[in-house]
């Protein structure tokens, strides 16, 4: 049974930073991709990052590029998402995602998921 566990979510004000963490469990590592997907109040689900975990190739959404980095570490199954220089907009529910039949930010096609981890920026 994959398990995909988020953690390091919490409040900061604008400009700090965070870095979240997904440990997956039953589920190995390959090429397809893991991903990190947003939901802020009211709105669709967004993708924000995405990695191959394999050949380390990573994505990102326009509004995140410079600011967060997706990695990952094969050796404990898990994936991070440092996040700096945090705006309020980047409130929202942040989940973990695995293996999407589709594009690799389209937050629609991924096929597991984890409970999410709350990350609110003040202002």
């Amino acid at each position: 049974q994959v398990q995909l566990v988020e953690s390091g979510g919490g409040s900061v004000q604008a400009g700090g930073s965070l870095r979240l963490s997904c440990v997956a469990s039953g589920y190995t590592f390959s090429n397809r991709a893991m991903g990190w997907i947003r939901q802020a109040p009211g709105k669709e689900r967004e993708g924000v990052a995405s990695i191959r975990p394999v050949l380390g190739f990573a994505y990102y959404t326009d509004s995140v590029k410079g600011r967060f980095t997706i990695s990952q570490d094969n050796a404990h199954n898990t994936v991070y998402l440092q996040m700096n220089s945090l705006k309020p907009e980047d409130t929202g529910m942040y989940y973990c995602a695995a293996e999407p039949w589709g594009g690799v930010l389209d937050a629609k096609t991924y096929k597991y998921w984890g409970q999410g981890t709350q990350v609110t920026v003040s202002s």
